[in-house]
């Protein structure tokens, strides 16, 4: 059987009794189409059922209206459901994610964000494995179409920028544990290679140095980059003399939180009976598990729709700026007095 021939930009315009130049302005939503002509131009677009050639507009526009987005680990929660809001928003904006897993390592996140470029996407979104690296950071600068980082903050870069302030959210959690009588509190965190390490670290020493009360742990456990890790540095805390063992813990990321909660269940210890524990970001079942794990959470579709407005801004011709997203410290039956 023969295929059918495709439906053309010419087919639409002889059935909506337009010029062809009328159904391109349609199509690239000139100001100067009235109501009237786009209405004809639609209804004929659905009545032949013409398909756009996207390659024939991209060499044309010089534009693909693809965008990609590179994040560290789509299996964690923040992550999933940033990504379904950015998606959907950007969908409805006329462009598409070209969604890829960062390699986690600096020379991996450099060749992605090349092939990026050989795609020819017309913009990054970019949650890199560290923002420390001059590598990534010279890949980033060679890309000459606009950049939104998520939580990452490369200096001598220009690009727009979104940030959750953990360093807020995390002193409000440390400051509450110190009022509950708590001196030996260990923070438990990812690498310091990117902000939110650094910044939950920032938290977690400033509530010390506000509540003038000595600090028993030397300082914050950072480098965490898995949940068996975080297991494992989990289980060496709770078997130190009594003296220096945690009355409390934070965790900083899901990573972190999953491997903390599987030490102290295998180790037979509840969190609010046996210990304190804040998690650093929300995750649905810390709401409904009992006891109720306290958290500091932050709006992972908020974070996802503003980096979508501000990458729409940047395209728009717009310049980059910096958007500072809050959290929340929620006590809930995990915080509890020593």
């Amino acid at each position: 059987m023969a295929d059918l021939p495709r439906v053309t930009i010419h087919d639409v315009a002889t059935v909506a009794g337009v010029a062809v130049s009328s159904v391109s302005r349609v199509f690239s939503n000139h100001p100067s189409v009235s109501p009237s002509m786009r209405l004809r131009v639609e209804a004929a677009v659905k009545k032949i059922g013409y398909q756009p050639d996207l390659v024939a507009q991209s060499l044309r526009t010089g534009t693909t209206r693809t965008v990609g987005l590179m994040v560290r680990d789509f299996s964690n929660f923040f992550y999933g459901e940033m990504t379904k809001a950015m998606v959907s928003s950007m969908s409805e904006a006329g462009y598409n994610l070209l969604i890829m897993n960062s390699p986690g390592d600096a020379e991996g996140d450099s060749k992605m964000i090349e092939m990026f470029a050989q795609k020819r996407v017309d913009a990054l979104f970019l949650a890199t494995a560290s923002d420390k690296s001059e590598v990534i950071r010279k890949s980033i600068n060679a890309f000459k179409n606009p950049v939104v980082l998520l939580d990452r903050d490369f200096s001598h870069l220009v690009a727009g920028r979104v940030f959750a302030d953990h360093a807020t959210g995390l002193q409000s959690a440390t400051k509450d544990l110190i009022a509950l009588g708590h001196r030996n509190i260990a923070l438990v965190t990812g690498t310091a290679g990117i902000r939110p390490t650094r910044e939950r670290c920032k938290g977690f020493n400033d509530a010390f140095k506000e509540s003038k009360v000595k600090h028993e742990v030397a300082a914050p456990i950072t480098g965490i980059p898995s949940t068996s890790n975080a297991r494992a540095k989990t289980k060496e805390l709770m078997n130190l003399p009594k003296s220096k063992r945690p009355t409390a813990i934070i965790t900083g990321g899901v990573d972190v939180t999953i491997g903390v909660l599987e030490c102290l269940s295998e180790m037979g210890l509840t969190p609010g009976q046996d210990l304190s524990l804040v998690a650093g970001d929300d995750l649905p079942w810390l709401r409904v598990l009992r006891p109720r794990i306290s958290t500091v959470s932050r709006d992972y579709q908020l974070f996802g729709l503003t980096a979508v407005d501000l990458m729409l801004s940047l395209l728009s011709g717009e310049k980059p700026k910096t958007i500072t997203l809050p959290t929340r410290y929620e006590a809930r039956d995990t915080s509890r007095p020593v």
